[in-house]
């Protein structure tokens, strides 16, 4: 499947009906749920390359990552009140991440259409609108603006949290390495406040989504390809390198990105997704040169 029809009103939902949800998360991520704990690696040294891809084909890169809040329903359920107390405990987490990482909080009712376009927010779409995340739009919604623009905090939009970071030059290793650090300092901050990000047991870190269970981590890297597209061999690779490539508004331009958030570590999704982007794009330069690219056909990971 290439997307997920349900979301869940809270996090209690996951256990309440997990005859249902278990069977949305195994088919979406391709794993099963198991009785252990899923690994998290939040340690960014792990992590190989992301720092080297080739700047003629990788154009662009983001990685962001989402997060729900204990004691709250979801925004696809949530009250105006509750809405509200969330961006208040925001103000007060982002007030101590401010301590290290200078920035500023933006609230989407003070804010003009040209500053919503530059930080990448767009109006809220039909199916936004249906599965109620947004009610009462855009009160108590907000995006906290670090001052070297490394690093977005979007409040209320689609989930309860999401952290961005996006990079011109494509260097995944130092976007990656700033979610990681901003990420782990915001959870010490939220369990301060005694309102911890929400964990499962059996699921890992659970937002509205089951397409976003366990790590709630998106990689994607922008790349300029023009052979590979129409290859025969394409789907396969794809397939088999665990990632996804979306067509973009230019006919040269593709977005690739990791299919799952479940079943692998931090790291290690961030790791498919690298090499899958330097392997799209030497089989590219083969291309290019009208050579096969037979032999380079992964195995499955």
């Amino acid at each position: 499947p290439v997307a997920v029809g349900c979301v869940a009103g809270d996090a209690e939902s996951y256990i309440l009906f997990c005859d249902f949800f278990d069977r949305v998360i195994e088919a979406y991520h391709e794993q099963k749920i198991t009785s252990q704990t899923p690994e998290s690696d939040l340690n960014y040294d792990n992590l190989k390359g992301g720092d080297d891809l080739d700047r003629s084909y990788a154009v662009r890169c983001e990685v962001s990552v989402v997060r729900g809040i204990e004691d709250f329903c979801f925004p696809t359920h949530c009250s105006r009140g509750e809405r509200r107390r969330l961006l208040t405990l925001a103000r007060q987490a982002l007030q101590q991440l401010e301590q290290e990482l200078a920035g500023r909080l933006l609230l989407l009712t003070d804010s003009s259409q040209e500053q919503q376009s530059e930080l990448n927010l767009k109006a809220p779409t039909s199916f936004q609108l249906r599965i109620g995340v947004a009610r009462d739009w855009p009160d108590a919604r907000a995006v906290w603006v670090s001052e070297n623009r490394s690093l977005l905090v979007w409040v209320n939009i689609d989930e309860h949290l999401r952290l961005v970071s996006m990079r011109e030059d494509a260097n995944v290793a130092e976007a990656f390495q700033c979610i990681c650090i901003s990420l782990q300092k915001l959870e010490k901050y939220y369990r301060g406040l005694r309102h911890p990000f929400i964990w499962k047991q059996q699921l890992g870190w659970v937002t509205s989504s089951p397409a976003n269970v366990g790590t709630g981590l998106r990689i994607s890297v922008l790349i300029k390809l023009q052979h590979l597209p129409t290859h025969k061999h394409l789907k396969d690779v794809l397939k088999r390198l665990r990632i996804n490539m979306d067509k973009t508004d230019s006919p040269e331009l593709y977005n690739i990105s990791n299919m799952a958030t479940f079943g692998f570590t931090e790291v290690a999704l961030t790791q498919l997704v690298v090499d899958g982007v330097k392997l799209l794009t030497i089989m590219e330069k083969r291309l290019e040169g009208n050579l096969s690219i037979d032999e380079l056909v992964p195995a499955q990971k």
